[in-house]
């Protein structure tokens, strides 16, 4: 058997291994009789994608889940792919061809897609890669592409079916509108950002009252010629008089609009009256549509404003009009005023330029199986992790708008709907579009494609992820289901994804499961997933989102050359608790190469200590055991082991990985480290004269060293999905490989069922030992807070009863070399010494014997000195009646609680003090 190094390579390891997994087909997801399916679905990545911290989360989540379950003997499957991102990866290409001074038009749009195709082959495979790098472990054969010709089939016969059904309509509405790349947005693709810019205060003078004025406050005096009304309160009593009269636009084609009434409108903004503008803003539009009232678009397609917005406005870039705008309401005598002001501008992701609220014609689509989407959540047929998202998600279906889900790009599913050769489709009806001399609509289109044009929009990027869980198991193709399994693996199990999609995607996709999936067949075979795990957002220390723009974000590569694969997962996810935020600590990923250290280490002092026994399997170890030999450490640490068991199969079934792992690291490294491989080194050592311990044999030696294959074998099969590389290492050089090719392919259900049947615990001897670890790990810390944790001649003072006492003298030689003490000395006495209470009586430090006396008065005096100038300032806050009088009651019975304590801890310095004499 191969000798364990020194020290750990991930470097080394980590591929070596992903290599082997992958020659050998482990990541195969096949149907086995008898076995339950475990499928998982890629939250597919933008083609354009690279790996990011969010990226590792997500995606070491999933590898934990499907790696457990081939661990638990399910037939497991995860399911690999990557989204086309319409807008994305068009502005990818867009910006190449820029370069070459070129735009998309100039290409046209077959030689434009074929350029886009050819980035996607030649690049758009990177993420997936670096997900293998983070040890993915999809079944890769089974990759799929939004844009592949069998999904977009699909994706394109849905659009077909939805229209016939009623589903689909065309229509001119407001929706989220980038100048730059010139196509509808959706709200996923638009961030919001602080901008510094101006209000202005604008005065329209009444048509019946020359003289007097109605004024309004705005951000966009550029869209006054775009006004169509001025919109009051129906309560506000300072404008009821004036409600039916008419103002003056005061620029632009000189024009009177009504002063109407509506609920909508803020009173307690600016002077509570508001310029409608339907055409340029969302709630304009809908108080325009109640009162009937015709939008004007003063601007084109590209943000610059056209010639309905006047002469001395049109042809103007935007905010280059705006500027103008109100030199010319300045020059009427209209502008009151004009002051700064900070608000929220929504911009486009891709083109980072403020989007415009726009009227345009769009497809939009009337959401199918509403009222069944809101059930399959409601009764638990689809549970929510956390279970508070559950109240998002029908909160936003009970208030649902209808779906945009045509883009005016290229790159994408194209509308499979035509249009009669010179037929104006902007001047459309509703009957036009049910002709189908006019309009033509379906998935092979026409017969006679010569007279027809075809739409030149795409669908919605969500458009085609709404299918994902089932489209990417050959639906709706009857050969291509039944050849992926399709009736075996769906519905897939659970869907680890972000709570800010959780409208565009999550809801999306159970609707469309529901609607699509096995007609006629009960909910419970139709939904897309039975769980969804929600991760938390990535921050910074300073709790902002991570985002290339702030550069607060760590390229994750880059943690796994530093600390690699394994490192990176374990860190990752120990400091991410189910259902929040995370603050990124670099540290904390440090910590899980540490831990991978340790491993390693404790697993090589195994080896060293002596010959590896039978361990091809957990009978083959039981049987070496000898449970009469069993001394109060070995039942400790095997009833911790089936404990810690027991706690990560709760973790597994609440979806508490970040818990699992923090059992898992308290058991592995303080139970099993820190505390039994210590002790059993007593058992393990050659025999020596000058030792008073117990005998030593080769019994008991074949007895530690048999627990310790049974617990690091259960241990690495706990913490393989967390960390696979090194375990898989580990487990081949331990020599537990001998039952199958890989860890993976070893089978943990009801593994602590199987333990707690198959072991006998003394469990009053375990708690003795908990006593012990806890009197030790207290005296560490006694000595540490003195300065002494390096001393091995500690002299220590035990005030204990004869019950307590009795347990310290028969472990005597265990908790001296375990604390690092010289002697223990029984005293009933132990006041003015600093001490703690244990388990085993109150602990104190020998000053006389331990410590130099005069550092240590020293050392006491200035921090006497400075804790009293903290009281001091603590008192006179307390004495202030300015803070008192403003601040909040929790604020200063804070303060009232944190002087108690400064003089409580200055009562125990001087009583120290004066015990040093």
């Amino acid at each position: 058997m191969p000798e364990i190094t020194k020290s750990y390579e991930a470097r080394e390891v980590e591929p070596k291994w992903y290599a082997a997994w992958q020659s050998a087909g482990a990541f195969a997801g096949k149907i086995e009789a008898g076995k339950e399916p475990y499928t998982i679905v890629i939250p597919p990545p933008n083609v354009t994608g690279v790996l990011t911290m969010g990226h590792v989360l997500n995606n070491t989540l999933q590898d934990i889940l499907i790696r457990r379950a081939r661990l638990e003997g399910r037939s497991a499957l995860w399911v690999p792919g990557t989204d086309h991102a319409g807008i994305a990866t068009q502005t990818v290409v867009e910006r190449q061809l820029r370069k070459e001074k070129k735009t998309r038009h100039d290409l046209g749009r077959e030689k434009f897609v074929e350029q886009v195709w050819d980035w996607r082959h030649e690049k758009g495979g990177k993420i997936l890669e670096q997900l293998r790098g983070l040890g993915a472990s999809c079944d890769w054969e089974r990759t799929h592409f939004t844009m592949d010709p069998a999904y977009s089939q699909a994706v394109l016969g849905v659009f077909v079916d939805l229209y016939r059904k009623g589903h689909i309509y065309r229509g001119k509405r407001m929706v989220n509108w980038c100048p730059v790349s010139q196509t509808a947005l959706s709200d996923e693709e638009v961030i919001m950002k602080p901008v510094k810019g101006h209000l202005w205060q604008v005065r329209y003078e009444l048509v019946d009252r020359p003289g007097e004025f109605i004024t309004v406050k705005t951000t966009r005096p550029e869209t006054i010629p775009g006004d169509v009304a001025i919109a009051v309160h129906p309560d506000d009593p300072r404008y009821t008089a004036l409600i039916g009269q008419k103002v003056r636009r005061p620029i632009g084609p000189p024009a009177e609009i009504p002063i109407i009434a509506d609920a909508a409108v803020d009173k307690e903004f600016g002077s509570g009256a508001l310029k409608i503008t339907p055409a340029h803003d969302k709630v304009d539009f809908e108080i325009g549509q109640r009162h009937h009232l015709p939008p004007i678009d003063v601007l084109n397609a590209d943000g610059t404003l056209n010639d309905l917005a006047g002469p001395e406005l049109a042809g103007r870039e935007r905010f280059d009009g705006r500027k103008k705008a109100a030199e010319l309401l300045q020059a009427a005598g209209a502008l009151v005023q004009e002051e700064t002001y900070e608000n929220n501008v929504g911009y486009s992701e891709r083109a980072d330029v403020p989007i415009e609220p726009r009227l345009t014609w769009q497809w939009w689509l009337r959401y199918p199986k509403v009222e069944e989407a809101k059930a399959v959540v409601r009764d638990g047929l689809i549970k929510f992790h956390p279970e508070r998202w559950a109240k998002v998600y029908l909160h936003w279906l009970d208030n649902l708008q209808d779906w945009c889900i045509s883009r005016q790009l290229w790159w994408g599913h194209r509308i499979p709907v035509w249009y009669a050769k010179g037929l104006n489709k902007e001047t459309l009806t509703e009957a036009d579009l049910g002709d189908p001399t006019k309009v033509h609509v379906s998935l092979e289109g026409p017969a006679d494609p010569e007279n027809w044009v075809q739409e030149e929009d795409v669908l919605d990027t969500w458009a085609s992820s709404w299918l994902w869980p089932f489209a990417t198991l050959g639906w709706p193709d009857e050969a291509a289901m039944k050849a992926s399994g399709y009736d075996h693996f769906y519905p897939t199990t659970t869907l680890v994804t972000g709570p800010d999609i959780i409208f565009f995607w999550v809801a999306r996709m159970i609707m469309a499961g529901l609607e699509f999936t096995r007609p006629g067949e009960p909910v419970e075979r139709r939904i897309p997933f039975k769980h969804v795990y929600f991760t938390g957002i990535i921050r910074d220390a300073q709790g902002r989102k991570m985002s290339k723009s702030l550069g607060n974000s760590p390229d994750p590569l880059d943690l796994i050359a530093k600390y690699g694969a394994d490192g990176l997962r374990f860190g990752i996810v120990s400091i991410a608790p189910q259902g929040q935020d995370i603050r990124f600590q670099e540290e904390r990923i440090e910590g899980g190469k540490n831990f991978c250290n340790k491993l390693w280490n404790a697993c090589r002092f195994r080896q060293m200590s002596g010959p590896m026994g039978d361990n091809s399997s957990p009978d083959a170890i039981i049987a070496r055991l000898k449970p009469a030999q069993f001394d109060a450490d070995d039942h400790a640490i095997l009833d911790r082991l089936l404990n810690t068991t027991r706690e990560v199969d709760r973790c597994f079934a609440q979806f508490e990985f970040s818990a699992a792992v923090q059992a898992l690291y308290g058991f592995f490294w303080n139970d099993f480290c820190d505390w039994y491989v210590e002790v059993s080194k007593a058992k393990l050592q050659p025999p020596s004269s000058s030792d008073s311990g117990a005998p030593r044999d080769s019994a008991a030696v074949e007895n530690c060293l048999a627990i310790q294959d049974l617990v690091l074998r259960q241990t690495l099969l706990l913490l393989h999905p967390f960390i696979p590389f090194i375990t898989e290492e580990l487990w081949q050089l331990l020599g537990y490989a001998t039952e199958a090719r890989f860890i993976e392919d070893c089978r943990i259900p009801n593994a602590s069922q199987v333990l707690a049947d198959q072991l006998t615990i003394d469990q009053a001897a375990a708690a003795g030992v908990g006593a012990l670890k806890t009197f030790v790990s207290l005296a560490r810390t006694l000595k540490a807070e003195r300065g002494l944790a390096s001393r091995r001649d500690t002299k220590f003072l035990l005030k204990a009863d004869d019950a307590q006492w009795e347990t310290v003298a028969a472990n005597h030689a265990k908790i001296t070399r375990l604390t690092g003490a010289g002697e223990i000395v029984r005293q009933d006495n132990v006041d003015g010494a600093p001490a703690v209470v244990t388990p085993l009586g109150t602990l104190a430090l020998d000053l006389a014997a331990n410590l130099d006396v005069g550092a240590e008065k020293t050392r006491l005096t200035k921090e006497l000195e400075a804790l009293a100038k903290h009281i001091a300032g603590t008192e006179a806050r307390l004495a202030n009646k300015a803070f008192t009088d403003k601040a909040p009651p929790a604020v200063i019975e804070g303060a009232r609680k944190q002087l108690a304590d400064q003089l409580a801890k200055r009562d125990e310095l001087t009583r120290l003090l004066q015990a040093l004499g």
